[in-house]
């Protein structure tokens, strides 16, 4: 940097607030931090968003509103169609 800057009176700007979210500080595992930056580098997204995304589906979850996007495979449907026909 050139020497004629002088920032010694400069201040800091206040933060952009993004709307719908809070800043917060949370301790988590640095297991868990390292899968979620992991998975996140390789999907081409953000970590935070990632463990967003996670805690969404959880709270979603609880609440009986998830429905898996994954294909059923053929086990699975063998096993879900003799759970049905014992019932019946």
């Amino acid at each position: 940097m050139r020497k004629e800057y002088d920032f010694s009176k400069g201040r800091r700007g206040a933060a952009v607030p993004s709307p719908s979210k809070t800043r917060i500080t949370i301790m988590l595992d640095d297991e868990i931090l390292e899968q979620f930056r992991s998975r996140a580098e390789a999907a081409g997204v953000g970590y935070q968003t990632m463990i967003n995304a996670a805690l969404r589906e959880a709270i979603e979850r609880s609440k009986g509103k998830v429905t898996d996007d994954k294909p059923v495979t053929a086990a699975a449907l063998r096993k879900i169609l003799r759970e049905e026909l014992r019932a019946a």
